[in-house]
Parts: C-alpha cells; sequence; structure tokens
C-alpha cells in the first residue's frame, strides 16, 4: 500500500508561481511512476503530468508544457509539480497519484488533493 499526501497549493495572482509536493510512503518510492492530475469545479478529473520510475522521463498534457514541471527526489520520497506563469484556468484540485504495478494500466493509489486557485 502507498500513502500520499500533498501539500503547497494555495491561492496566487495570474502569472505567479507555485510548487506543489507529494509525499509518498509505504512502498519504495523510485519503484513507481508518478503522476499529477487535476479537477476544476464541475469538471472531470484530468491528466497533469507524469515522471516515469526509472529514467525519470517526463510527460505534460499539452496547456502545461513549458510552464509546469514534475520532479521527483527518491531520497526524500516525493514528487514536485513546479507551476509558473499560473493561469485562472489553473485552478482546480490537483492530486498526485503513484502508478505502481506496470503490468496494469492506471494509477492505483491517490492523495486527498490540495487547492491551487489563481486570481486574474
Amino acid at each position: 500500500q502507498v500513502q500520499l499526501v500533498e501539500s503547497g497549493g494555495g491561492l496566487v495572482q495570474a502569472g505567479g508561481s507555485l510548487r506543489l509536493s507529494c509525499a509518498a510512503s509505504g512502498r519504495t518510492f523510485s519503484s513507481y511512476a508518478m503522476g499529477w492530475f487535476r479537477q476544476a469545479p464541475g469538471k472531470e478529473r484530468n491528466f497533469v503530468a507524469r515522471i516515469s520510475r526509472g529514467s525519470g522521463s517526463t510527460y505534460y498534457t499539452d496547456s502545461v508544457k513549458g510552464r509546469f514541471t514534475i520532479s521527483r527526489d527518491n531520497a526524500k520520497n516525493t514528487v514536485y509539480l513546479q507551476m509558473n506563469s499560473l493561469k485562472p484556468e489553473d485552478t482546480a484540485v490537483y492530486y498526485c497519484a503513484a502508478d505502481v504495478d506496470p503490468k496494469t494500466s492506471g494509477y492505483e493509489h491517490w492523495g486527498q488533493g490540495t487547492q491551487v486557485t489563481v486570481s486574474s
């Protein structure tokens, strides 16, 4: 079992930056991929970014490319999402997730979420 705890959300003006953190526990952190998702009010939860377990390859949804950076510190069991040039449309609850079983699709474990609000 994996436990995930996000932090770092808050209120920021458009054009500002925030860094989200997600601390993991319960399994060897370096052995699984991690992702960030977000859910705006009244909308579905959508993929934001992913970082692989080995090489640390990264993937982003088009709307955040060039503005967001996902990274991981395996020594600290933590994944980060650096968000720059924030826009009001980035407002959402952000969730981190762990993909621990490479033989199945999807993420098996989720954090509780952290609110990000971007004011115009």
